[in-house]
């Protein structure tokens, strides 16, 4: 749809979110949880390490048809910027956008039931996340790293990051994977030093240009 590196959409709390953000990150700590989602119309599903991808990173689907609403999960980049979006019609317009993002390392998407297509480009196959499933949550992150799933990617608790590594640092704790207005708890962009808590009631935590994060606390 040739919408690659649009800007992303998404409220803000008292900052000003960068939608554009580098690609070819690693994303530590993440998390090992199964999908059981299926596919139609999408053609046999592939492996992705031991988990089978749910659908491809590139295409637009029909949501009901193509892909089922759920929680999705993505481990970044294929070759440039990922770049997903939930779309309430087929007709491309800027009004018809409920969300998307440029991504940097892991990312989850929630897509609705309400939702009518899903679109993404560059990115690596998308797999279903059991919205119950626990992982082994790790305590540190990298900076770049995208989307951590709190209690599943990384434990809960006070972080630091020494600042960021060339433009601004960005993070973001959110309450769900729809990246709607409502779903930011609290963000910043940070120069220097950043420190923030993540509450076991967080649902994900978002990182981008930051230098890598340890738990403090």
């Amino acid at each position: 749809m040739g919408m690659k590196g649009r800007l992303a959409l998404g409220a803000v709390v008292g900052v000003v979110v960068i939608g554009v953000v580098s690609a070819n990150a690693d994303a530590n700590g993440r998390g090992g949880e199964d999908g059981s989602a299926t596919t139609k119309g999408s053609g046999p599903a592939r492996a992705v390490g031991e988990k089978k991808a749910a659908f491809d990173g590139d295409g637009d689907f029909e949501v009901g048809t193509d892909i089922r609403p759920g929680t999705y999960r993505t481990s970044g980049n294929a070759d440039g910027a990922c770049y997903w979006e939930r779309a309430e019609d087929a007709s491309g317009d800027t009004d018809s956008l409920l969300a998307n993002d440029n991504v940097s390392g892991t990312s989850y998407v929630t897509v609705k039931a309400t939702d009518k297509v899903f679109t993404s480009s560059g990115c690596k196959d998308w797999e279903a996340v059991d919205a119950k499933a626990q992982g082994s949550p790790a305590t540190k992150m990298a900076g770049d790293g995208g989307m951590f799933r709190v209690g599943a990617d990384i434990a809960p608790g006070t972080y630091r990051s020494t600042g960021n590594t060339d433009d601004l640092c960005y993070w973001e704790r959110s309450k769900d994977a729809a990246h709607g207005p409502d779903s930011i708890l609290a963000n910043a962009n940070v120069t220097g030093t950043a420190v923030v808590t993540i509450s076991p009631t967080d649902a994900y935590f978002k990182t981008t240009g930051c230098k890598d994060w340890k738990q403090t606390a």
